[in-house]
């Protein structure tokens, strides 16, 4: 016999807080161990340091105990502890090479915790976003072609995605996957029906018409157009299976994996054959240990090879923390900084990082599929695939999976842009899944009688 209960929602709050504790200690010890590593001393920054990520931490956790009660209580502190280990390393990097770069990294992440916390309190409902569909496909173009501006556009590294107004630099593609995101989800939504069910039928699939698919479609060849003249063709793959896995959760037809293959494969090709970086990354992918590869002046397989080396000295638990050499590697702050974890925390490290992604990946998934509504799902769905994809798409390079890319790990690597997206994306998952975790409101009983004088009435509101 079946014995139905009643199960009161909770808002896990105090286990959030406690996570979080956990995430800024792991990162403090990580940081005081560089000193260790490197000179044999605590640094005497490591309380200013962890004292700096756990303020930011509580300023987050606090707006959500106000705002969203009922949020994931388990992203926030997945997010922190990523950040906070990316910038130990960082700082272990800078005392090797003599650069500045965790000051300014701590300071991007300052910005990146007041702008989440900011959308978190603004945004009350994710589902206003959905008002927006065609303003944010507008400002994703607008976003993209930036960089192509003379007077905003940077080359850095043969790639023009960057934009600068004095000494600061900005990349505005990155906050273009949200903008995206926000698009294809609103969009879809909205023509997942026609899209399901409408078209003509080739070679047993079923396609869309020209006209349900047609605005989606602009939008996402203007942008990965934009970004193939950029030369950033890591960020352009990132959209395309963006696009891709929207679609394929909008309509649920495994029809569109199969044309997603086989447009990636099309279009790689492509890119192969039209773009000499592009092949210079495949040749060293393909025989990097070959001399003339090595030690090709440009595009050569030296950073590839010599962060095999790192994971392999590495080995199972590592050189420890400042005593290995990931300095060798170029980029070894931003491209190739899982190849620097790999080195000094070893096998064991390496995994423990990735598996802090993965509860961030999972976290989102398990939102899309908790919250009520069409769009909040797909939009969940999105930004926990892009996640996703853009670890697996780094690691594969580093790991010599799949060839380069250019892209960089989420909250570890150093780059301002990267690092303030990335906390929006936080944020915007952390107030999907309150919808999706907040109880549902009490339902009249319909064995009680109306009395017509009590002035009750029912409001019914179309989602």
């Amino acid at each position: 016999m079946a014995v139905v209960t009643e199960h009161a929602a909770r808002s896990r709050r105090g286990t959030e807080l406690w996570l979080l504790l956990l995430a800024v200690g792991v990162a403090m010890l990580a940081y005081g161990l560089v000193g260790v590593g490197v000179d044999g001393t605590w640094s005497p920054r490591v309380l200013a340091y962890g004292g700096g990520l756990a303020g930011l931490a509580l300023v987050v956790h606090l707006v959500l105990r106000w705002r969203a009660p009922y949020a994931d209580p388990v992203l926030l502190p997945a997010a922190v502890a990523l950040n906070g280990l990316g910038l130990a390393m960082i700082h272990r990097l800078d005392l090797a090479t003599g650069s500045a770069q965790a000051p300014r990294q701590l300071l991007w992440s300052a910005i990146g915790v007041v702008a989440a916390t900011v959308l978190v309190v603004v945004l009350r409902d994710h589902r206003l976003l959905r008002r927006y569909t065609y303003v944010a496909m507008v400002a994703s173009l607008v976003l993209l072609l930036l960089p192509l501006l003379p007077v905003l556009g940077r080359t850095i590294n043969g790639a023009r995605i960057w934009i600068g107004v004095g000494p600061l630099s900005f990349q505005p593609g990155e906050i273009a996957k949200i903008t995206l995101a926000v698009f294809f989800a609103g969009y879809l939504v909205t023509a997942r029906d026609t899209l399901s069910l409408a078209g003509p039928r080739v070679l047993g699939l079923q396609l869309p018409r020209g006209r349900d698919l047609g605005p989606i479609l602009v939008a996402w060849a203007g942008s990965v157009g934009i970004l193939v003249l950029q030369r950033d063709l890591g960020t352009s793959l990132l959209f395309f299976g963006l696009f891709v896995a929207v679609l394929y959760l909008a309509t649920e037809r495994t029809s569109w994996i199969a044309i997603g293959l086989v447009l990636f494969a099309a279009g790689a090709y492509t890119a192969f054959r039209l773009f000499g970086h592009v092949q210079q990354r495949v040749d060293g992918w393909l025989d990097p240990f070959a001399a003339d590869v090595y030690d090709r002046q440009f595009g050569g397989s030296y950073q590839l090879v010599q962060g095999l080396f790192g994971l392999a000295n590495g080995g199972l638990t590592g050189t420890g923390l400042g005593r290995g050499r990931p300095d060798i590697v170029p980029f070894a702050n931003s491209d190739f900084i899982l190849a620097s974890i790999g080195e000094e925390l070893g096998l064991v490290g390496l995994v423990a990082v990735l598996m802090l992604y993965l509860v961030v990946v999972e976290r989102g998934l398990r939102t899309a599929i908790g919250v009520r509504d069409g769009f909040g799902k797909l939009l969940a769905g999105g930004l926990a695939f892009t996640v996703a994809l853009q670890c697996f798409v780094v690691a594969g390079g580093v790991l010599r999976v799949i060839p380069l890319t250019g892209l960089t790990m989420p909250f570890l690597a150093a780059g301002g842009s990267s690092l303030l997206t990335n906390w929006l994306v936080v944020a915007l998952l952390l107030r999907i899944s309150d919808a999706a975790r907040r109880p549902a409101p009490p339902v009249a009983d319909p064995a009680r009688p109306v009395d017509p004088g009590a002035g009750e009435t029912q409001v019914v509101r179309t989602v």
